[in-house]
């Protein structure tokens, strides 16, 4: 027995530092994942300039600039703490709705085009309609605020959702490991003030889903019939219906981040253009390969 466990005891030992690391490893990707998610990227490159500039400062004996360093530094803390609460608040709150070990729920490409196929034909009608994906964020507190339906996807019953002045038409539908979960659903308006006039309270919605999670949703429009897929903070504005296809699927499957370079995309000017924070992108539409698998 005795020496049973000190073949354990040794094993261990051997496995150890593999494990070390490989935890470290989990953490720091996970944090980095985080940041990126949350663009709090910019804070981090900021404490990371100051870092280096007092290490600067400490190697070559910059003696004043260490003595205002040292005295700006509590005041620099209360400083990143306001100016970026929006980011710290994301931070905080995807640590604690955050799963970790829970896999997208990504729909089918079958259903992908049903949703889309609905989109169109309220497009077509003129009819608002407001559809979220959830990704990783558990998005449990929306989902019961509204009814759920946990129904099969199909265009009928979308349309049939959103078509009429029904009890779930304002509120937002909510897909989520391949069913339709909920409708009617409520959610929190964009914290930010310089979105563009025109867009109402389903634009606003989409964005401060976005903001607050990291699903995508497809909003369209009531007044215009524009479909659009709004995601971390940005929205990509009146898209075709292969255009929003696509998108979805590159946002659900593959789970690009919004700001990150995309091959396939070119800029479409309205009327009136959005301001910057809300950014208006389409996917290019090649003629030789305008349908896919």
């Amino acid at each position: 027995m005795v020496q049973w466990f000190r073949w354990i005891t040794t094993f261990y030992d051997m496995i150890r530092p593999i494990f070390d690391v490989a935890i470290l490893a989990f953490l720091l990707y996970k944090t980095y994942d985080l940041l990126v998610k949350t663009q709090a990227v910019q804070m981090v490159k900021g404490a990371g300039f100051l870092a280096l500039v007092y290490g600067l400062a400490v190697l070559f004996k910059l003696t004043t600039l260490q003595w205002v360093l040292n005295i700006l530094a509590p005041g620099l803390f209360i400083a990143v703490a306001i100016v970026f609460q929006p980011e710290l608040r994301k931070i905080i709150l995807r640590l604690g709705q955050s799963e970790l070990f829970r896999p997208d729920s990504k729909p089918r490409l079958g259903q992908l085009e049903a949703v889309v196929t609905a989109a169109e034909i309220l497009s077509q009608q003129f009819r608002g309609a407001l559809v979220v994906f959830p990704r990783r964020v558990n998005i449990k507190s929306i989902i019961e605020t509204g009814t759920r339906l946990n129904a099969e996807i199909s265009s009928a019953l979308i349309v049939t959702v959103f078509e009429f002045d029904g009890p779930l038409h304002d509120g937002a539908m909510i897909i989520q490991n391949g069913r339709i979960a909920a409708a009617g659903c409520f959610l929190p308006l964009s914290e930010q003030q310089d979105i563009k006039k025109s867009f109402g309270t389903r634009h606003r919605a989409s964005l401060g889903m976005s903001e607050q999670s990291d699903a995508v949703i497809l909003v369209v429009s009531e007044e215009t019939g524009a479909i659009s897929i709004a995601f971390d903070g940005k929205l990509y504005y009146d898209l075709s219906p292969l255009e929003a296809t696509r998108k979805l699927r590159e946002l659900l499957d593959r789970g690009v981040l919004s700001g990150e370079a995309e091959q396939h995309t070119r800029s479409l000017t309205p009327l009136t253009a959005p301001p910057p924070s809300v950014e208006t992108a389409v996917l290019q539409e090649e003629k030789d390969d305008a349908v896919e698998p």
